[in-house]
């Protein structure tokens, strides 16, 4: 029998994974994202995000820049927030 991460566990496996993804750009876009907006999510919110997370930086990355349309089972609201690219802080 598998245990079933908790909500905490799971925020903080997808803060990792957020931060984790090989690219310094994809690490600033996808890490900010996390970073500014995740204390305001559920259930729903998370679990799109962690779909998020099981695709190609590079997709995520035309997705977030609006070059190429989502699929739509990640089109939305969250999408549109990344979508603004408010969030990146890229040290100097």
């Amino acid at each position: 029998m598998t245990d079933t991460p908790t909500f905490a566990q799971r925020l903080a496996r997808a803060k990792f994974r957020s931060w984790h993804r090989g690219t310094r750009e994809a690490d600033y876009m996808i890490g900010g994202f996390y970073d500014r907006y995740h204390a305001d999510w559920g259930d729903a919110e998370l679990a799109w995000f962690e779909a998020l997370l099981d695709e190609d930086d590079v997709d995520v990355m035309a997705w977030a820049l609006g070059s190429v349309p989502p699929p739509e089972h990640l089109a939305g609201d969250l999408l549109g927030a990344m979508q603004k690219l408010d969030y990146v802080d890229i040290p100097r």
